[in-house]
């Protein structure tokens, strides 16, 4: 078993982007140049070691994130290929949670795409220091300097630029260092595993020292001891500009970016080079705090093996039915066979197996020392976002944001066998994916799963068929609505009936007063104790509260509805509660006949995020929902607009904002209150 790197030369990174950017080409790139894997794993051919899932492979996408680790030079690097599609975001926001540093990778030809937006505004929360990768230089359309300047618009970057492209399209053949001043060129022959430094070509000399100034200059902005070399025109050495760069790329003051081409081998080795050279290693970043749950004092975290163990469970997977739990251990150490503390759950936990990840495979740890990703087998309570630590050191670490879902499906049972399995595996997807829902509507009886989108919702159906044998039908979930009452009206019945040997006879009438919105139902009396007796008025209530649960339009609940028995008819000896239970209902749906009933739709406030260039055709499309736009609200380089929209006429909005902002856009919506629609007024 190798021996496990001191902390200073681990490197905890992710690989984050938009779909189809190249993450996972440079993750087997990277596999493959360290010694990691022995074979280059294609993603169109189902191959990538990564994307290891079914679905993966068939889709030609990666879904969950995966874990590896590596060895280049004498550094240990932790590596978590994230998803790049939206639907699967919180793989990407809660592996930025616990990792030090991220490598952005942009396409050369379609430059900082959307998702690219999304994952880079999630780094920053988490004030991830970051690296950028143009790849795909050698596609047609390929356009590096464009790539820079996006960089500069949609993410609020500061870029650095060290690394020119030598050549483009067909004719890219390597990179030019700007730092060292050499050209780096790949062999083919060796698929990219060898690569020759020389001097620059002479006819691209003029432009690397053209960027080199602009580098130079670029970091004496945030550096004295480069401002100072720079004004007095003294050469600055490599090695003075690599601790520049390390500096500024730990203060999150720039983004050194770097180019290649992660298919055609080449660019890696200089990346990995950065990835050692430029980002933190778990002692670079500040400890992390958490809270003492006994006494809520602020306890710090030291990422030092000495220090009490605090681990956080970022995510939970069930592979092959069975629950593996991945852990960062921020401090102290983690201990095969002995017992931790979940303070959040208030339960003792016994560590069964440690495990050091790659992809789907798997290799046991006796200790995970600060600053370690792990796989721990053993976890039968604790989920996602929770806190290990020893009882006589607690500690709860700041959980992981968690994104409401915002689409649903209906899915039931094929066959009784299916009936039997389903909540349990689904109970199981939720136990690994804090994004998905489910719950019983209690108006229909179907069981409604919710998801980030459609894709999402897929996968998860895919998946019950191909890892739990469970199969069931999908269809869209019904909208439940409601039902009230335009205008004031009474209704009158009678009962007057023989019912198991004995007679019953109760007649009233009922007037029915439409109420605004949300005041909910109500009732009262009129008639005066010597006319009726106040004995039955609580039967007469029950009777019309029983009668508002049934509309008569189309059976759902009726609501703001206030009712008042206006007239009580009985008779000495055959009146009953029974008979003024039943005539009061009966009269309430009388009532409700002649009240012009209508139906009330779930309304929805929904909240968009887009690019301003899209906002007129976002608010065109709300509009054409029937919703009502509240308010915008600039941010910035976006657009916040919310607006109230029946749920009916939001199916498919997912898709069709994806559509209209070229994917840039996304929403989320909830339950606001039950209104008449613009369509039905």
């Amino acid at each position: 078993m190798k021996k496990q790197s001191t902390i200073n030369r681990i490197r905890n990174i992710g690989i984050i982007a938009h779909i189809d950017a190249g993450k996972t080409t440079v993750t087997e790139r990277i596999l493959y140049y360290t010694g990691r894997s022995h074979k280059i794993g294609e993603v169109h051919d189902g191959e990538a070691v990564m994307d290891w899932m079914p679905d993966e492979q068939e889709r030609g996408i990666t879904i969950t994130s995966a874990v590896t680790s590596c060895q280049w030079e004498d550094a240990e690097i932790q590596l978590i290929d994230t998803p790049g599609h939206v639907d699967f975001t919180i793989e990407v926001e809660r592996s930025l949670r616990v990792l030090d540093g991220a490598v952005g990778v942009f396409c050369a030809v379609g430059g900082v795409e959307p998702q690219s937006e999304t994952v880079w505004r999630q780094a920053d929360k988490y004030h991830v220091p970051k690296m950028a990768f143009i790849n795909k230089l050698d596609r047609v359309g390929a356009d590096f300097f464009g790539t820079v300047e996006m960089m500069k618009e949609r993410l609020h970057a500061s870029p650095l630029v060290i690394q020119l492209p030598v050549g483009s399209e067909d004719s890219f053949e390597g990179v030019i260092d700007l730092v060292r001043m050499q050209q780096i060129l790949w062999d083919d022959d060796t698929l990219g595993a060898t690569f020759n430094t020389m001097d620059i070509d002479p006819e691209l000399l003029d432009d690397a020292r053209t960027h080199r100034e602009k580098m130079l200059e670029t970091l004496a902005e945030v550096n004295d001891e480069i401002m100072e070399a720079y004004l007095a025109e003294e050469p600055i050495d490599a090695a003075t500009l690599l601790e520049a760069i390390r500096k500024a790329v730990l203060s999150l003051e720039l983004v050194p970016v770097l180019c290649g081409s992660a298919l055609k081998n080449k660019g890696i080795q200089p990346l990995l080079n950065a990835i050692v050279g430029f980002l933190p290693s778990p002692a670079d970043v500040p400890p992390i705090k958490g809270i003492d749950p006994n006494t809520d004092a602020v306890v710090e975290c030291p990422a030092v093996s000495s220090a009490p163990l605090a681990a956080l469970i970022f995510k939970v997977s069930m592979i092959e039915g069975r629950k593996l739990s991945f852990l960062r251990v921020y401090s102290g150490k983690l201990e095969a066979g002995k017992d931790v503390y979940n303070p959040a759950i208030q339960k003792k936990e016994k560590i069964s197996r440690i495990l050091r990840m790659h992809a789907n495979k798997r290799e046991r740890l006796d200790v995970a020392t600060a600053g370690s990703i792990v796989g721990v087998v053993g976890l039968k309570d604790s989920s996602t976002g929770e806190t290990l630590c020893p009882p006589d050191h607690p500690v709860l670490l700041e959980n992981i944001d968690v994104y409401e879902p915002v689409i649903s499906i209906a899915v039931e049972p094929k066959t009784h066998s299916d009936q039997e399995k389903l909540d349990q595996v689904l109970q199981k997807f939720i136990a690994e994916d804090p994004t998905l829902k489910v719950r019983q509507d209690e108006d229909t009886g179907q069981t409604i799963l919710s998801g980030m989108g459609e894709l999402h919702l897929e996968v998860i159906i895919s998946r019950m068929l191909r890892e739990f044998n469970t199969n069931v039908n999908v269809g869209k979930p019904q909208v439940v609505y409601r039902e009230a009452i335009e205008i004031v009206a009474e209704g009158t019945a009678v009962f007057d009936k023989d019912v198991a040997g004995q007679h019953h006879y109760g007649a009233v009438s009922i007037r029915l007063e439409p109420l605004e919105r949300g005041c909910g139902n109500s009732f009262d009396s009129e008639v005066s104790g010597d006319a009726f007796p106040a004995s039955y008025i609580p039967a007469v209530e029950k009777g019309v509260l029983e009668s508002l649960d049934s509309g008569v339009l189309m059976g759902y609940p009726v609501v703001d509805v206030h009712a008042v028995l206006v007239r009580g008819e009985f008779k000495e000896s055959v009146g009953s509660d029974l008979a003024f239970t039943v005539s009061a209902s009966m009269a309430c749906k009388n009532a409700m006949n002649n009240a012009h009933p209508f139906l009330l739709d779930p309304i929805m406030a929904v909240e968009v995020i887009v690019p301003e260039e899209y906002m007129g055709e976002v608010i065109g499309d709300l509009n054409s929902r029937n919703g009502k736009v509240e308010s915008i609200n600039p941010k910035v380089g976006i657009q916040e607009i919310k607006a109230t929209v029946p749920l009916a006429n939001m199916f498919g909005y997912s898709t069709n904002l994806r559509s209209a902002t070229q994917g840039r856009g996304n929403y989320s919506m909830q339950f606001s209150h039950f209104d008449r629609s613009n369509a039905k007024k």
